[in-house]
């Protein structure tokens, strides 16, 4: 199994409104595209004094295939929408991790 890790800092200013948006519409969307089984949302727990807050969105993969697949088909597209809906509020940072 492979696990699709989207880490993201979103600036405080834009946070509800993002965090309403993944839920309703963009996981939603992700999991459409039938590359992935399974996902989780989680905030990650730390004190920042950066300007935002940092959340890991988790979608997990039989293997690398579908991940490279969701790379090559949607994931252009998908991020095109994130970026033009909150333009210059967010920073990602995407890791594979393989189960052992």
């Amino acid at each position: 199994m492979i696990l699709y890790n989207i880490t993201v800092n979103v600036e405080r200013d834009v946070e509800d409104e993002w965090l309403q948006w993944m839920k309703s519409t963009h996981i939603p969307e992700v999991l459409s595209t039938g590359m992935f089984h399974e996902n989780k949302f989680f905030k990650i727990m730390h004190d920042s004094e950066d300007t935002g807050s940092n959340y890991s969105v988790q979608y997990f993969a039989k293997d690398m295939h579908q991940v490279m697949s969701y790379q090559h088909e949607y994931f252009d597209k998908h991020n095109a929408i994130v970026q033009q809906k909150f333009p210059k509020k967010l920073a990602i940072f995407i890791t594979l991790l393989e189960e052992v």
